[in-house]
């Protein structure tokens, strides 16, 4: 049910995903005094001079129904800016003179009515905005009290209280629903900011940097650092378009971020055509060696199967190189304007010389890392490895889960024993 309302509430006034906040509230108040203003003209019947007040209204109503219109088919509400705002002076103004001048209460719209064309600014001055308005209403008061004879007063003073007292409850209605939008709406935007500052930074980052403005960098003594790399990805990247290559990337890293989530681990960021995550922060945990590799194991094997679909078709492929490494690192954010998350230490280079010197298709571990997951992986020792600026590093490939670990169905999935040494590891 409320899924249906919400549907219909996004198909008059605009989807929060696809329309700003100032275009659904324009679709929003148009639509709504368009309904208002037409009612009114129906309503205006037993009033002494209800044909000027009918048209008024009607016209009005008419007028704001078309502008609501070309808002949500053509998406132009920004040029109807002042098209609206002069449709509502003129109307006020108009009605000023028909319905009892100051005494009428309909200088109580021209508050709301300011403050929507405030909130609806954009690429407009605001002293123009706030000039018009002002103009408009000592013109009008200026009018009212040197030709009073222009002004149509009420026959009686009963006429009068109740005329301008529905326009003062009326206004009242009218702020409360402008209240109200603009609430929802702003909450609807707060989300999407949140979602947006979480797609960025880890969520107890994002939260300390809404509230202090800046994050203090934290050392951390141990992390597991992964680094992934496409190998004979410049000579496939030659023969794709740059939409076909930006599409590729974007499909294998958004399935890397998935697989990444389902492990416990942080992505950092992406250079290219390389990927960074890290497990262990920013929460400390014990089982971030195991989380890392497990992710190493699942980032090849979708890797694995992607070429062979590539095969099936004749397409060229892309294959990975992985290196994982366990060690102290700091973390924090850099930067004020397009900021990011990121980490620093010798950590950082070490794990980047595994996945430079590792094996495509495989992953490759340092011995910091092999010493925490050897227990749950058959690894297979590669003997002390050069690596650049490293010197030699001694490196495991990890085969897969120990015998008697892995569910009898799929030979990468931990089974019950494993799941059981796991959380003695993250509970000691």
């Amino acid at each position: 049910m409320k899924e249906t309302f919400l549907s219909f509430v996004y198909l008059l006034f605009g989807d929060p995903r696809h329309n700003s906040l100032e275009h659904r509230l324009f679709n929003t108040v148009s639509l709504v005094n368009a309904v208002l203003n037409i009612f009114g003209a129906l309503g205006s019947f037993y009033l002494p001079n209800f044909e000027v007040i009918f048209i008024l209204n009607l016209t009005s109503g008419l007028l704001m129904f078309v502008m609501y219109i070309l808002a949500r088919v053509k998406n132009v509400y920004y040029a109807l800016f002042w098209p609206f705002n002069f449709t509502i002076l003129i109307y006020l103004s108009a009605m000023w003179f028909y319905n009892g001048g100051s005494l009428g209460g309909n200088h109580y719209y021209f508050i709301p009515a300011l403050v929507i064309a405030m909130i609806l600014l954009r690429g407009h001055s605001i002293w123009v905005l706030y000039l018009i308005y002002i103009g408009f209403t000592v013109s009008l008061y200026t009018i009212e009290y040197y030709r009073r004879d222009l002004i149509i007063f009420y026959p009686n003073d009963t006429e009068r209280y109740l005329d301008a007292g529905g326009n003062y409850i009326f206004v009242q209605i009218l702020t409360g629903i402008l209240i109200f939008i603009l609430s929802r709406n702003l909450n609807i935007e707060r989300k999407k900011s949140d979602s947006l500052l979480l797609n960025i930074l880890p969520g107890s980052i994002a939260e300390e940097l809404k509230k202090n403005q800046s994050v203090v960098p934290v050392r951390y003594e141990s992390i597991s650092i992964l680094f992934t790399d496409m190998a004979g990805f410049t000579k496939v990247a030659e023969k794709m378009s740059p939409e076909e290559l930006l599409s590729e990337l974007d499909r294998f890293f958004r399935s890397f971020d998935s697989i990444i989530k389902n492990h416990n681990m942080e992505k950092i960021k992406t250079i290219g055509d390389a990927y960074m995550a890290a497990g262990g922060l920013p929460e400390s945990n014990k089982t971030h060696p195991i989380d890392s590799v497990l992710c190493g194991l699942e980032f090849q094997r979708y890797m694995r199967d992607e070429k062979e679909i590539k095969l099936l078709k004749n397409q060229p492929f892309w294959e990975l190189r992985l290196g994982i490494h366990t060690g102290a690192a700091v973390a924090g954010v850099v930067g004020t304007k397009k900021f990011a998350y990121d980490i620093w230490g010798d950590s950082v280079n070490t794990a980047s010389r595994l996945e430079s010197s590792g094996i495509v298709g495989e992953v490759n571990i340092s011995l910091a890392t092999y010493e925490q997951v050897k227990d749950f992986f058959e690894c297979e020792h590669r003997g002390k490895i050069s690596a650049k600026n490293k010197g030699e590093i001694d490196m495991y490939l990890v085969k897969g889960l120990k015998e008697g670990l892995a569910d009898e169905r799929d030979p990468l999935r931990p089974n019950s024993v494993f799941k059981e040494m796991y959380l003695r590891i993250q509970n000691s």
